[in-house]
């Protein structure tokens, strides 16, 4: 075996395990309360479903969870991205969101996985899956949608009034 195949191996072997043990011990699996937005978020076709909680402070997303029922690779998407994006400002988690989704979505350019995604590089394989991209992306998507409008108002924010989005019935 070359040493180039010996560490892909290596690699794969290790992606994998980091991917069983956020499966196993999701982080930020909780309800968020005083969350500003709430976003339920479906996918039909295998039943893995979550609700992401988002708390901001600003711009900056001062805390998220998530909770929910789904395969191994929705429960550690959900925690890696949980982790990631905690911290940021939304046009950096909106960002993150482009280079995760097009690492999920599609044949990477070079032999590795793209720039800029640190620790997420874990889930570079899934493209190689059809099947389990949608259960990739399924926190992605919800956090998009929740990113996507914005911060909620301020009036509502200061009030403790939570902001839904349904994805429920959108395949994503």
């Amino acid at each position: 075996m070359s040493t180039d195949m010996a560490t892909r191996t290596n690699m794969a072997g290790l992606y994998q395990e980091m991917i069983i043990e956020h499966a196993h011990s999701p982080r930020n699996l909780r309800q968020l309360e005083g969350a500003h937005q709430t976003v339920e978020a479906l996918n039909p076709l295998c039943g893995d479903h979550l609700t992401l909680y988002l708390q901001r402070d600003g711009d900056r997303i001062a805390d998220i969870a998530f909770e929910g029922d789904g395969c191994a690779i929705s429960k550690a998407s959900a925690s890696l991205m949980t982790s990631a994006v905690k911290g940021l400002q939304s046009d950096e988690a909106l960002a993150l969101f482009r280079r995760v989704h097009t690492m999920l979505t599609t044949k990477p350019d070079g032999d590795g996985p793209p720039d800029g995604v640190g620790k997420l590089a874990v889930l570079s394989g899934v493209w190689e899956y059809p099947a389990r991209v949608k259960c990739a992306t399924l926190s992605w998507q919800a956090l998009h949608s929740a990113l996507r409008d914005g911060p909620p108002q301020e009036a509502a924010m200061k009030a403790g009034a939570p902001t839904t989005d349904a994805l429920q019935n959108r395949t994503v």
